[in-house]
């Protein structure tokens, strides 16, 4: 071996050999891609879905402005419209104690009438920190009319004569209807765009996964009962 040479280790040659190959590898394989590599660290944001939808995964570019969502014209129809729509709910559980003595529909109609309270609370204070109107109570027609699920004064007065176990399957079947058509406006509250501020999204997904459950508690009670009546 010539003076001033340096054995070279064939270990240490074969892995500079497998070193550059790796190295080629990737340059080919990164060209031949046809979408650029993700960022490191790019943001990456969970998206709620109205109910019963399924969330979206957002990643880079996606994911929207950081600055929260404001509320919209549909926001404030919908809260305008649950206050007359809970009163009512209300009205019809304050019948409860002196038509019936069945603890099914007593418990249920406790339980309606805590949790609805609290919501039209919840709404006034909404509607009132945005600087929108505040509808009263009793005000439960809008554009379009009666809103979905509300009784008809005739209904009313039927439920408000009966007695017994009339009007606990009374009582039940009209609650049934009142609920559906809360969630029928809450569906119409994110076809039009809204609940994507997040006090608005909350609220409006409580009150169609509390309602349904109500629904079906309803449901199973009404058919021990009998059914719906005419």
């Amino acid at each position: 071996m010539p003076t001033g040479q340096r054995e070279q280790h064939p270990t240490m040659n074969g892995l500079r050999q497998l070193s550059a190959l790796l190295l080629v590898t990737g340059w080919v394989l990164a060209g031949c891609s046809d979408e650029p590599p993700p960022a490191p660290n790019a943001p990456v944001v969970v998206q709620p879905g109205a109910p019963g939808q399924a969330a979206k995964t957002l990643t880079g570019t996606a994911v929207p402005s950081a600055t929260p969502a404001s509320f919209t014209a549909a926001d404030v129809t919908f809260f305008q419209g649950m206050i007359p729509h809970h009163a009512q709910a209300l009205r019809m559980t304050s019948l409860v104690p002196a038509r019936t003595e069945n603890r099914d529909v007593t418990l249920i109609a406790k339980r309606i009438s805590s949790t609805q309270e609290d919501e039209m609370t919840q709404m006034r204070k909404w509607l009132t920190s945005r600087g929108q109107d505040v509808p009263s109570a009793d005000h439960g027609h809008g554009a379009g009319g009666m809103m979905p699920g509300m009784l008809t004064e005739a209904q009313f007065d039927r439920l408000e004569k009966a007695k017994d176990g009339e009007f606990d399957r009374l009582f039940t079947q009209f609650m049934i209807g009142h609920h559906m058509g809360a969630l029928e406006m809450v569906g119409t509250l994110f076809t039009a765009g809204g609940g994507q501020e997040t006090e608005a999204y909350v609220f409006a997904t409580h009150v169609d996964s509390d309602q349904r459950i109500e629904i079906d508690r309803m449901q199973q009670l009404l058919a021990s009962m009998g059914g719906p009546l005419q």
